[in-house]
């Protein structure tokens, strides 16, 4: 992405090589600005909003979806007008978002085993470990081992469903309610959900084992 117009980002450090991945990304930038398909203030602007997201987000809508079984049944039916309800707003040009529940007869955990597509609106970035090789190889054929690396156990008689991110399919987990806790607010809730619990490599956390802070 050339640094000769502002908003536009700088050119690495000489000496610095850029990726195949960057490379291409620059230059799809370079033909939509230059089809006058968008500007380099616009780009800059949904990169920043990208940036601005985080696990938070994601743990505030299934919070509100644990509190709010209606709201839940349209997550999971409908996710971007239901999501709109909250403010998130999915433009036209993202990925399809499916939403799927964790239920004790079913666990989804989501890979993408091409590279590493994940619902960045909800989550900010995807860690590491999700990009990995390791991970997205391993995710399909042993889903069980790399939850019990994660602390999960599942009993034998749950079902494991692993889905496959694609650049045109997004999924978000909405991970089982603790036990006991529907009394505590949505932001209370929140502070159980963890970015890993809407992957599926792991369950909410308990609120005996949220981290202090």
């Amino acid at each position: 992405m050339s640094g000769s117009q502002e908003g536009q980002h700088d050119h690495p450090e000489s000496g610095e090589e850029l990726s195949i991945y960057a490379r291409r990304a620059q230059a799809i930038e370079a033909l939509l600005v230059e089809k006058n398909v968008c500007t380099p203030a616009e780009v800059q602007g949904m990169m920043d909003v990208v940036e601005s997201r985080s696990p938070a987000d994601g743990a505030k809508v299934v919070a509100h979806a644990w509190a709010d079984p209606e709201f839940k049944a349209r997550l999971l039916a409908e996710p971007r007008s239901a999501l709109a309800e909250m403010g998130y707003s999915l433009p036209d040009t993202t990925p399809r978002l499916a939403v799927v529940e964790n239920t004790a007869q079913v666990h989804h955990m989501v890979v993408c085993t091409l590279c590493s597509c994940y619902p960045r609106t909800l989550l900010g970035r995807p860690p590491d470990w999700y990009k990995s090789f390791s991970y997205r190889s391993r995710a399909v054929v042993d889903p069980r081992g790399i939850m019990r690396e994660f602390g999960l156990e599942l009993d034998e008689s749950v079902e494991v469903r692993v889905l496959d991110s694609t650049a045109d399919l997004r999924y978000l987990v909405v991970p089982r309610q603790p036990a006991g806790t529907e009394h505590l607010p949505e932001t209370e809730l929140a502070k159980l959900i963890s970015r890993d619990s809407m992957i599926g490599v792991c369950n909410a956390r308990t609120p005996q084992t949220v981290p202090a802070g």
